[in-house]
């Protein structure tokens, strides 16, 4: 199966076929997402799947008409709608895919006209199937997904989980997110992240001294969190680990909610073996109190307080020591001798890159949308990144990540 052949500035043409199951409610997630990242999008949805799902749903979120029929009552809509769709089309994607249109598409039936356009179409058809878990262990189901697999067809894992009928197991279908990404690396296979696991820490960790009363300082994990969607949207697998942050959870990643710099520790530890990039954007707070006070402490029976600290654990250079595959990646917020301190630190950490922020200015740095740093690899080479917001900045981060990988064969290309 090949895509058509298109102008590199044309958008990529995908028809999405809806069925019948409870899952279809997801789909204009999908849809949302796929006209976000510059899609065509054009729907067929069968007779079920209108029962969970309206057609003005979709076809206000996809800005084009929604298809049901096989033939049209529309005097004035001659086309033969299987085949204008099917070479309309540069991709099929089935999602959800119920068990009932697997076994039809796999046994050439064309009684609609979804399975008609599919038998019409000849470019690569990608199917996200969502069933009870019995059902999508059925002898009978698998024959049907291994025939449409050995004739080209692709599948995208079914998730585990509560399903609607409350039964738990595999049958939920992929969080649309996925689905996207799955998408993406059809279209392009050189998506370097595609599959890749990547560790990103964000925002400030907080140190109490009594109940209410804490240490910390001024980051809002807005870097970190642009860091987890640049990545999430060039096909990584992220977790986010961020201590308190007013920012909503990004759809599509794994997000982690912590205080202290020991509970960052402790999961940035859990995950890191597995990981194939850590990214230490987290602003940790770095001196603890020794003593911590249960309760409130109350201003009217002390005078004078001395508050004794201790160093925290040191995160970043303490997971480095177990670095083997990982590529590792760590800012370093500065007022002074910007470039001479971050690559002190680029050494003595092990890293493999560290992002150089003078946080001293007001338009870069904390609880602001911008960011103006340099990139410092460990062979020295640097790079001035003008002022930017903090997804572009972490755009441009990873194409250096790319090219970097690109140069070290380091698995992360095909």
């Amino acid at each position: 199966m090949r895509f058509t052949d298109k102008n590199k500035n044309q958008k990529t043409n995908i028809v999405l076929g809806v069925t019948g199951g409870i899952a279809a409610y997801k789909s204009a997630e999908l849809v949302r997402l796929l006209k976000k990242d510059g899609f065509n999008v054009r729907i067929i949805m069968t007779k079920n799947a209108r029962q969970f799902i309206t057609p003005l749903t979709l076809a206000v979120l996809s800005e084009n008409k929604v298809y049901t029929e096989l033939f049209s009552k529309d005097q004035e809509d001659e086309e033969i709608r299987h085949i204008s769709l099917a070479h309309w089309a540069d991709l099929f994607v089935i999602a959800p895919a119920t068990a009932n249109v697997i076994a039809k598409i796999a046994l050439g039936m064309a009684d609609d006209l979804l399975t008609s356009s599919i038998l019409a179409f000849q470019g690569p058809v990608i199917f996200a199937p969502s069933m009870n878990t019995v059902m999508i262990s059925n002898s009978l189901y698998l024959k049907n997904a291994d025939t449409l697999i050995s004739k080209g067809y692709s599948f995208i894992d079914a998730e585990k989980g509560v399903l609607a009928c409350g039964d738990y197991g595999s049958g939920r279908l992929a969080d649309p997110v996925k689905i996207v990404n799955y998408i993406k690396k059809k279209i392009n296979p050189e998506l370097f992240l595609a599959d890749k696991k990547i560790l990103i820490t964000a925002s400030a960790t907080r140190e109490p001294i009594d109940d209410i009363r804490f240490i910390s300082n001024p980051s809002t994990g807005k870097m970190g969190f642009a860091l987890a969607q640049a990545a999430r949207d060039r096909g990584a697998q992220v977790t986010l680990i961020t201590g308190p942050t007013n920012l909503q959870d990004i759809t599509g990643i794994k997000t982690i909610h912590i205080t202290t710099a020991s509970e960052m520790y402790e999961q940035v530890e859990f995950f890191f073996d597995s990981t194939d990039i850590f990214i230490s954007a987290a602003a940790v707070t770095d001196f603890k109190p020794i003593n911590y006070v249960a309760g409130k402490i109350k201003k009217d029976l002390v005078q004078n307080m001395n508050l004794q600290l201790e160093k925290n654990i040191d995160i970043l250079k303490t997971v480095s020591k177990k670095k083997e595959k990982q590529i590792l990646v760590g800012f370093a917020a500065e007022v002074q001798d910007l470039l001479t301190n971050a690559c002190s630190k680029l050494k003595s950490k092990n890293l493999d890159f560290i992002v150089a922020n003078d946080v001293s200015r007001i338009d870069s740095g904390f609880a602001v949308d911008t960011n103006k740093v340099f990139l410092i690899d460990k062979d020295n080479n640097q790079i001035e990144f003008p002022l930017l917001t903090k997804l572009e900045l972490a755009e441009r981060i990873f194409d250096c990540l790319q090219e970097y990988l690109k140069k070290q064969n380091n698995g992360f290309t095909e």
